[in-house]
């Protein structure tokens, strides 16, 4: 490693960095709160598996998951936190900076 600290790939946040993550903290980046079947027909894959990727992020406190009802049917209501948002631009900060070219010593 070039000793670089811009460049640091270690400090990509792994819990944002996982494909299904990835693209529920980008839907939620623009929208702030989705349902579950949204979520799910934007990210794809099934039910147990946005759930264990929901869960990963709501313990990390970067999503709230809520739990209620709309009429007499199960709603489920997925919102960014503050502490989501501000890990989703310290991770995109951290991947610009990786992606930014450097000039040659």
């Amino acid at each position: 490693m070039n000793g670089d600290p811009d460049f640091d790939y270690r400090e990509i946040d792994d819990i944002i960095h996982g494909r299904v993550r990835l693209s529920v903290m980008a839907f939620l980046s623009g929208a702030g709160a989705a349902d579950f079947n949204e979520l799910k027909a934007r990210v794809g894959g099934t039910d147990g598996n946005l759930s264990v990727h929901l869960r990963k992020l709501e313990d990390a406190g970067y999503v709230k998951v809520e739990k209620g009802f709309r009429g007499r049917r199960p709603q489920t209501t997925v919102r960014f936190t503050k502490k989501g948002r501000e890990a989703w631009i310290a991770y995109i900060a951290r991947m610009e900076d990786l992606l930014r070219p450097k000039a040659a010593e």
